[in-house]
């Protein structure tokens, strides 16, 4: 990207962003405080395509966002290898499970297993991030978030093949 700042004599500067794609961004900075922001598909044109006037706490905002101040996205290599070692499962409670009856909390499911629950399907009703005091039910179908080990033993406590 290209950035080109440029005085504008009585009125304050102009900076302008030219994108990689040939796209233009130009900022209008009055000596007020009055921001014009003006966007040009093709750089070349004289006319702007879309213009907003902002001020000086919204523009301030805008960059922000624009910093990833807020959000910042996951980089794609450590999003393929979260993707390549976390679960997501859903797993039947049976009623030998000696999770039965108990809250998930009390059964200390992620400090024993390193599974959380993250949603419960009962009958007719989800619960969607359950409460730690949430007691589970036998027939309850739990969706757990583990690696693969931590779900595989899960899965056995679920079926009552397991004692916690």
């Amino acid at each position: 990207m290209k950035v080109k700042m440029t005085d504008l004599p009585g009125i304050g500067k102009k900076i302008s962003f030219i994108t990689g794609e040939g796209s233009m961004i130009v900022l209008v900075v009055h000596h007020t405080g009055k921001r014009e922001m003006y966007f040009f598909y093709d750089k070349d044109n004289d006319e702007a395509d879309f213009s907003i006037d902002l001020t000086a706490d919204e523009t301030r905002e805008l960059g922000a966002q624009l910093l990833g101040a807020v959000y910042q996205p996951v980089d794609s290599e450590k999003m393929k290898l979260l993707k390549s070692q976390i679960v997501t499962e859903w797993i039947k409670l049976e009623k030998e499970s000696p999770l039965v009856n108990k809250s998930i909390g009390a059964s200390e499911i992620r400090k024993k297993t390193g599974v959380s629950v993250v949603g419960i399907f009962r009958t007719d009703e989800v619960i969607a991030s359950p409460d730690v005091d949430q007691v589970l039910l036998a027939g309850d179908t739990l969706m757990a978030i583990g690696k693969q080990e931590e779900i595989s033993q899960f899965e056995d406590l679920c079926a009552g093949e397991a004692v916690i």
